[in-house]
């Protein structure tokens, strides 16, 4: 079977690393990578770490494109590949436009298509925009729905969908489970990570931000800066920034916030550089989808700047909490969060709501025909151990 993974972004780059690794070892399997070329220098950051070399690479970027100029290319160069390819198989990560395009272009050619993240909703097509479009978009054409939750299970049986519905888990805990092992075992590399962040003082609380959604740019991200501003006021705190590098994101943050002797705007951060910070911070502030699933897993308190997400199951579970965008909630719930008693960071794939770091091994096993257990959170990993899964990753 010639399995063909495409991707181009650095989140789905980490949340793929660990799959493709499993689909090359896997007996019976072909595995064929194409990535896009988003954001180039993260994504081969990830591309490294993972051991990863791609078999194309379509180049698709253009200064200042738009989502149409984007797909209108991809859709062009993907349609050739799968021409010379031949592929049996398409997959595709979560909610990108590149994933979104990638299976309809297969669906065009009758390429079955796996979508790995399947079934997240947020019933609102403006948030997350496009997102939420493109995967409600993906789930249609797809035969093979890998849902990490049962909720997403769930969703995707109501909306009555053809593909076959299997609970994996996500992958990127798996991807965090992997990273977090090898900071864990590796002295000098964690203290090389480490002196990557010499301005972090001891004794001060870390408040690791990201932000990035395209819902809000504009008066979004200036309340948001100026919630972190204000934020920066308190003596204990220190906040780390890696900005995004879309100039509507380093536009406002840039002159909002540059200057602030303890706020330290940075670049994006590679995978193991983010993992460490996330270890270290007392809690996260943040609109990134991967992160409110990696942070609860290592045990960190995090607040989503959103007013709604794909992703309820942390939220339910207590451990993630929606603050929007309103600078004054930013800066009160932040505050609480921060004024907490701080807990050791580690690993923890038995409270995780979103994987146990087998997500991937059971997606070889559902496209080799071989039998497993699906996910089911709050059971450890080694209680999840049976023959099928062994032999999956063999």
């Amino acid at each position: 079977m010639k399995v063909l993974s495409v991707f181009g972004t650095r989140p789905e780059a980490i949340k793929m690393g660990p799959l493709v690794r499993a689909l090359e070892a896997a007996p019976g399997i072909h595995s064929v990578v194409c990535i896009t070329g988003q954001h180039r220098a993260m994504l081969d950051q990830v591309m490294s770490l993972f051991g990863i070399q791609p078999d194309h690479d379509l180049d698709v970027m253009v200064a200042n494109q738009t989502l149409n100029g984007l797909c209108g290319r991809l859709f062009a160069k993907l349609d050739a590949l799968y021409e010379q390819v031949q592929p049996d198989r398409v997959l595709v990560h979560g909610d990108t436009s590149t994933a979104m395009t990638a299976a309809l272009a297969a669906f065009h050619r009758r390429i079955p298509v796996g979508h790995v993240e399947a079934g997240l909703r947020t019933g609102n097509l403006d948030q997350p925009w496009p997102e939420e479009m493109n995967r409600r978009v993906i789930d249609v054409v797809a035969d093979h729905l890998f849902a990490p939750t049962a909720s997403s299970r769930y969703n995707l049986e109501q909306e009555n969908l053809g593909g076959r519905i299997t609970i994996t888990g996500n992958t990127v805990i798996d991807a965090l489970e992997q990273t977090v092992d090898r900071i864990d075992r590796d002295a000098p590399l964690r203290a090389g990570l480490d002196a990557a962040f010499p301005f972090l003082t001891p004794g001060r609380k870390l408040l690791l931000v990201t932000g990035h959604r395209r819902e809000s740019f504009g008066d979004g991200f200036a309340n948001i800066c100026r919630a972190l501003a204000e934020l920066a006021r308190r003596p204990d705190l220190e906040i780390v920034y890696p900005v995004h590098l879309n100039p509507n994101v380093q536009g406002p943050v840039h002159q909002h916030l540059g200057g602030l002797d303890n706020v330290h705007l940075i670049e994006p951060q590679d995978y193991l550089h983010f993992v460490r910070l996330m270890q270290r911070a007392h809690v996260v502030l943040t609109d990134s989808g991967g992160v409110q699933e990696e942070a609860p897993a290592l045990g960190r308190p995090v607040l989503v700047m959103r007013d709604v997400t794909e992703r309820p199951e942390a939220v339910q579970a207590g451990v993630v909490k929606l603050v929007g965008t309103d600078a004054a909630r930013i800066v009160a719930e932040v505050g609480a969060a921060c004024d907490a008693a701080p807990t050791p960071a580690r690993f923890r794939p038995d409270a995780s709501p979103y994987g146990d770091g087998r997500a991937s091994a059971r997606i070889v096993a559902a496209l080799r025909g071989v039998p497993f257990d699906e996910f089911v959170p709050g059971l450890a990993a080694d209680a999840l151990s049976t023959p099928s899964l062994t032999e999956a990753t063999s």
